[in-house]
């Protein structure tokens, strides 16, 4: 499995990864649940929606500092770096994330297409321009836009919000044009994103999925390593280095 994947690495003259937050998971990171349990009791779809943060901005934005907090103390781990690495030895390998925490650039990935935004940044509903005041950042209530004094929000995609249109068709061209599409970590199952795999697989692309847990498209990919990131894809690279070296001696 892993010889028939480096082969097709070393032929690929594009290849597209695609993370999700099973991922960012093998580094600590839950997903929408706090691990202390602080909001147990609170929807996350409700925390997570413009109509959540526009009724009750306080408990959202109070929220999202807590993430912001806690993702701030978790570390890339080796599918983070693996994946950093296997940018670094190929060219044109586009990673697409669905996390919102910004472990891919930590890990060294220097280009990395969000698609769902990310916790780090935040910007005003009304004028759009980017809020980079860190002191108004760690109030409990947002705070004020300085250009127009709209209200600031956290810069990710909400439930029933629209993908950024750009990232996302970058996203879908990648998908139709590659050679070898490696799904990692995620369910299949949040859309858009859940049709890209589907995308590149009626396109001739060469399909791996990366997850310990089977997904609905699990029985359609041509190679399956059913393990963590972080155990697949150090195996990746070490094949990938491996046949190179053999190939080209």
């Amino acid at each position: 499995m892993y010889s028939e994947i480096a082969k097709r690495l070393y032929s690929a003259d594009k290849i597209v990864i695609l993370t999700g937050a099973g991922v960012s998971a093998e580094s600590g990171i839950q997903t929408f649940r706090d691990p202390d349990g602080l909001w147990t009791k609170m929807n996350p779809a409700e925390l997570a929606s413009i109509d959540g943060f526009l009724s009750n901005p306080d408990l959202v934005w109070q929220w999202y500092k807590a993430r912001r907090e806690m993702m701030s103390s978790k570390k890339p781990n080796p599918g983070h770096y693996a994946i950093a690495e296997l940018q670094k030895l190929i060219p044109n390998v586009l990673l697409f994330t669905q996390n919102i925490d910004r472990l891919h650039q930590q890990a060294g990935s220097e280009v990395v297409y969000e698609l769902h935004g990310n916790i780090v940044e935040n910007h005003c509903m009304d004028c759009k321009k980017p809020y980079e005041d860190d002191k108004g950042c760690e109030s409990d209530s947002p705070p004020k836009c300085q250009f127009c004094g709209g209200k600031v929000r956290p810069s990710v995609v909400w439930f029933g919000e629209m993908l950024p249109y750009e990232v996302l068709k970058k996203a879908q061209e990648s998908a139709i044009s590659c050679d070898v599409f490696f799904s990692i970590g995620t369910s299949a199952e949040v859309y858009p994103a859940a049709d890209l795999p589907l995308i590149a697989l009626r396109n001739g692309a060469y399909v791996v999925e990366v997850n310990p847990h089977r997904t609905v498209i699990s029985d359609l990919v041509h190679a399956r390593l059913d393990e963590a990131s972080g155990l697949a894809m150090p195996k990746v690279i070490e094949e990938y280095k491996r046949y190179v070296k053999e190939i080209e001696k």
